[in-house]
């Protein structure tokens, strides 16, 4: 998340386009390094053939090796065409032109490409889909989530996560809760001391998904939401022994 958050930083800074592509069939790209066989699937068996079984020709969606697979096949060919990999991020790559630059991020089978010239990553996506079957989605709108809004004539780029806050609220039955302009105001006290002391209100709160609240929280903060990350780490501290106040 850094990595993203660093480059549409650059994008904003300095007002470079923004383009998206998405991977049709990931992992069936990948190219197997051992020889694998499988049962004959349901409606493929000749008669006669019962016995035999189906050697993989390519990766297949569930096997453990698919997703390093499409990824050493897709690291290979960005070599190939002479982009450099990051190497603090490994799904960054970078290639560098006269007077300008292009980087591609990629997140399991979407890709984000920004850049100075159109006309060069217009170049780079046509290089991309004779590679792999792709899918054009234009100028980025979403991606992990978050929704991009790019304006390259006022030069401004904002991130929201409304649709997965609202995801989030509803997941955990809080529709009706009352919005605070504040996360946590100085007087909410939390302590150790509410923690669960009877049977009857552990056994309430072993059915309240506290963790994963806690998780889809902190998605939202890492992302767009800097401004809970305060509350968001208090309430944290109390996965082990929470109480209903928590």
């Amino acid at each position: 998340m850094s990595t993203i958050r660093l480059v549409l930083g650059m994008v904003a800074a300095e007002n470079l386009h923004l383009e998206q592509l998405d991977v049709k069939t990931t992992f069936l790209h990948g190219d197997l390094e051992e020889d694998l066989y499988m049962i004959q699937p349901e409606g493929f068996i000749a008669q006669g053939q019962e016995n035999l079984v189906c050697k993989l020709r390519k990766s297949l969606y569930d096997l453990k090796q698919a997703l390093r697979q499409w990824y050493k096949k897709f690291d290979s060919f960005m070599h190939r065409i002479g982009f450099k990999r990051c190497e603090v991020d490994h799904c960054c790559y970078v290639k560098s032109f006269d007077n300008s630059y292009i980087i591609l991020l990629l997140y399991m089978d979407d890709m984000l490409i920004a850049g100075y010239d159109i006309e060069e990553i217009n170049n780079l996506k046509k290089q991309l889909s004779k590679q792999f079957a792709m899918k054009d989605l234009g100028a980025a709108k979403q991606i992990l989530s978050m929704r991009i809004i790019k304006d390259k004539a006022n030069g401004t780029l904002k991130l929201s996560q409304s649709e997965y806050v609202k995801k989030v609220l509803s997941r955990f039955n809080m529709n009706e809760a009352k919005p605070v302009s504040t996360p946590l105001g100085s007087h909410f006290k939390l302590s150790k001391e509410q923690s669960l002391k009877t049977e009857e209100e552990r056994d309430h709160m072993s059915k309240v998904p506290y963790a994963s609240a806690i998780g889809s929280l902190m998605y939202a903060m890492v992302c767009t939401r800097p401004d809970i990350a305060h509350a968001v780490g208090v309430v944290s501290r109390f996965m082990s022994r929470l109480g209903k106040q928590h």
